[in-house]
């Protein structure tokens, strides 16, 4: 039988991967929301100074980036892309370029379950240096994150669908 600390811990990787991958009952998670995505639509904006999808993918890599460090205590300036918390559209906005983006988000994200996965009950329960909020409470707003730009994302996929039908 499983132990209280391992349901909890397993709980806050199924969220996580319910944010992200796994089917849920809530309608897309924030990588469904991305499938079928070219890189035309990825750069697309719906406005002068809105965001794009691509943009709002590589805010969700840079914060998955941004727990697993917290959690682990590590320095920053490990991300993949120079800056923090939200990013440009790089110069090449190709099909190659963008398919990079959704491997750095994959490759964040399988990082991060896999530190949550080796926590324990009393890992969730510590504060990070620094931080007044608890391991626990950073997991699980990380998921809610997920879901909260998988929503933009849906309705940023039908403005573009519709701009283009005009």
């Amino acid at each position: 039988m499983a132990t209280t600390k391992n349901n909890l811990v397993m709980t806050l990787v199924d969220l996580l991967e319910q944010g992200y991958r796994k089917k849920t009952w809530h309608g897309p998670n924030l990588r469904g929301s991305l499938r079928r995505v070219s890189a035309a639509d990825a750069s697309w904006r719906p406005g002068p100074q809105r965001r794009s999808i691509w943009e709002i993918a590589t805010h969700a890599a840079y914060w998955k980036y941004t727990v697993r460090r917290r959690l682990t205590g590590e320095k920053r300036g490990s991300f993949a892309l120079r800056g923090s918390n939200w990013f440009g559209l790089p110069a090449d906005v190709s099909d190659k370029s963008w398919h990079g983006v959704l491997a750095l988000l994959d490759n964040e994200h399988n990082a991060l379950v896999r530190l949550v996965a080796a926590l324990s009950e009393v890992d969730l329960g510590k504060k990070a240096k620094g931080s007044s909020l608890t391991n626990l409470f950073v997991i699980s707003g990380i998921a809610y994150h997920d879901v909260y730009h998988a929503g933009q994302i849906q309705t940023l996929k039908r403005l573009c669908a519709d701009a283009r039908k005009n």
